[in-house]
C-alpha cells in the first residue's frame, strides 16, 4: 500500500494558454495513466477546485512507494512535464506528501523534535 505522495498543483493557465492547458491536461492523464499501469505510482486522483478568490485551482495526488516517487521526482520526462506545466500554468508546484501509513512514519520523526525543543 501506498505510503507517499506526490502532490501537484496548479493556477490558472497563462492568457493566451488556455487552450493549450486543456490539451496539456489530456496529455498529463495519459501519463499518469501510463505511470500507474507500470507500477512505478498505485494510483492517483484528480482534484479540479471551484472558484474560491485563491490561486489554487487544482492538484493532482500521485500515491505510491517514497522510493518510487523518489526517482519520479528526477525522471527525464517528468521533470520536462513539470517544465512544460510552469509554461502552460502559473503556480506550478511539486511537493513531496506523506499518506495512509506515511503519515504515522513521518510523525515518528516529527515527536521526537517537538519534544526537544518544549
Amino acid at each position: 500500500m501506498a505510503d507517499a505522495g506526490l502532490f501537484l498543483c496548479w493556477g490558472q493557465p497563462i492568457r493566451g494558454r488556455e487552450r493549450k492547458g486543456f490539451d496539456f491536461f489530456a496529455e498529463t492523464l495519459s501519463y499518469l495513466q501510463r505511470l500507474q499501469e507500470d507500477g512505478r505510482i498505485e494510483n492517483f486522483e484528480t482534484v479540479l477546485l471551484d472558484a474560491h478568490g485563491g490561486d489554487l485551482r487544482g492538484f493532482l495526488l500521485l500515491r505510491g512507494e517514497r522510493r518510487e516517487l523518489a526517482a519520479l521526482r528526477v525522471d527525464d520526462e517528468f521533470v520536462s512535464l513539470v517544465l512544460r506545466a510552469g509554461l502552460i500554468l502559473e503556480g506550478v508546484g511539486v511537493i513531496g506528501a506523506h499518506v495512509a501509513e506515511g503519515v504515522g512514519r513521518y510523525l515518528g520523526f516529527f515527536q521526537p523534535q517537538v519534544e526537544e525543543l518544549t
